[in-house]
């Protein structure tokens, strides 16, 4: 007797600056999720925040745009989202728990004329494939716990601490991670006395600077400060994005460009990292032209470090993953100085990129795990997850 099929909703798009990287990433997760073992529901977002059961979302699962070519990391403006996503249902989503069965996204009765065309979607699980902001900081996550159904990754806790570098970096220094020199900044102080700002920046830290807002994922709106001419272009440049903004000491000083190694981590209460790679970025540095644009940048796995240097930045990994509470996947980048050889930490992605060419999956297909049971692993820790906070009490009856 064949076992029932775990039904999966791939969750993608979203409204945030990176929803055509998020299609990349659902285009892959749906053409090499495991079919005989699940059935899957695509569910799309468009950028105005509406939901869609994308149930002709065929293009999007033969990783196709409507020309035909093939959808790949370095060509998100040739996706268009309308082709995945203008058709389906609409979908008004509250988050209602819906018993002991499958978990429902069911439509809010509002208006039962104007509605009455909107299908419940039943899922056991659901994968939000999201990246940055309303998807990968917490916002989704708690609309699936308020309707009580499984999901993969991190929680409430660790998508909001990892998306917010201020906090992440907080809680790394408190587990004694070693992290750059950095200051946050308001937006209303820079906007106030950008004069005062610009003191305490260069009283604190040593140009170059990195520039980036606090809360958007790690390729938008970041710049590169070489000296002070180029501070306030890009203050206001990272103002647009976000009401905090931390400033970062570059890693090598001004002659010097720190080496950028990444490392993939894998499980729940006891997580395991991957090999590490690294990136020589096309760019300056790995922002998000280098990472979906530009042809131009190199993935080296395994990382050319010693076997030693290996294994403290897998040892990091893990320790920053604990450290903000993740669980599922996260993506840890370091940056190493290229004199002395030390290693930072700079960040944790807890929904790093996941087309077939990102470096999440393919440092774990060079550890051993291939990309289709890495989905398929993903989906076992987020299942596991809910059913051990099932365990959890509310109320002393």
């Amino acid at each position: 007797m064949m076992s029932k099929k775990i039904r999966v909703g791939v969750l993608f798009g979203g409204r945030s600056g990176e929803h055509e990287v998020s299609l990349l990433s659902a285009a892959a997760v749906l053409k090499n999720i495991d079919k005989k073992k699940y059935d899957v529901v695509p569910i799309g977002i468009t950028k105005e925040g509406r939901w869609l059961a994308a149930s002709h979302a065929e293009r999007l699962l033969r990783g196709e745009h409507k020309e035909g070519r093939h959808l790949r990391a370095g060509d998100p403006e040739a996706t268009e989202s309308a082709a995945v996503l203008a058709k389906g249902e609409g979908v008004l989503v509250p988050p209602e728990p819906v018993g002991d069965g499958p978990g429902s996204l069911v439509p809010l009765e509002t208006d039962a004329k104007a509605h009455s065309g909107a299908q419940t979607i039943a899922v056991d699980v659901i994968f939000p494939v999201l990246h940055g902001t309303f998807g990968e900081d917490g916002t989704i996550q708690g609309l699936l716990e308020l309707a009580d159904i499984a999901y993969v990754g991190a929680g409430v806790l660790g998508s909001a601490a990892g998306m917010d570098k201020d906090i992440m970096k907080g809680l790394f220094k408190a587990a004694g991670l070693p992290i750059v020199r950095h200051i946050t900044v308001l937006r209303s102080q820079w906007e106030k006395d950008p004069t005062k700002v610009r003191k305490e920046v260069e009283k604190k830290l040593k140009y170059p600077v990195f520039v980036k807002p606090a809360n958007l994922g790690s390729s938008v709106g970041i710049s590169k400060v070489h000296d002070r001419s180029e501070l306030d272009g890009a203050m206001y440049e990272a103002a647009k994005f976000d009401r905090k903004i931390v400033i970062e000491e570059g890693v090598g000083g001004k002659k010097g460009k720190a080496r950028e190694i990444e490392c993939s981590v894998l499980g729940n209460d006891e997580p395991i990292a991957s090999v590490p790679g690294e990136i020589v970025p096309s760019a300056e540095f790995y922002d998000y032209n280098a990472k979906y644009v530009d042809e131009g940048s190199k993935l080296l796995i395994p990382a050319k470090i010693s076997k030693k240097k290996q294994k403290e930045v897998q040892n990091m990994a893990v320790a920053a993953f604990k450290a903000v509470d993740c669980s599922g996947l996260g993506r840890i980048d370091f940056l190493l100085d290229p004199k002395t050889e030390k290693i930072y930490l700079n960040e944790i992605n807890t929904m790093p990129g996941f087309t077939s060419i990102s470096m999440y999956p393919k440092l774990w297909a060079a550890s051993g795990i291939e990309y289709s049971d890495l989905i398929s692993r993903l989906i076992e820790l987020g299942l596991e997850r809910h059913a051990e906070k099932k365990r959890n009490r509310y109320s002393k009856e």
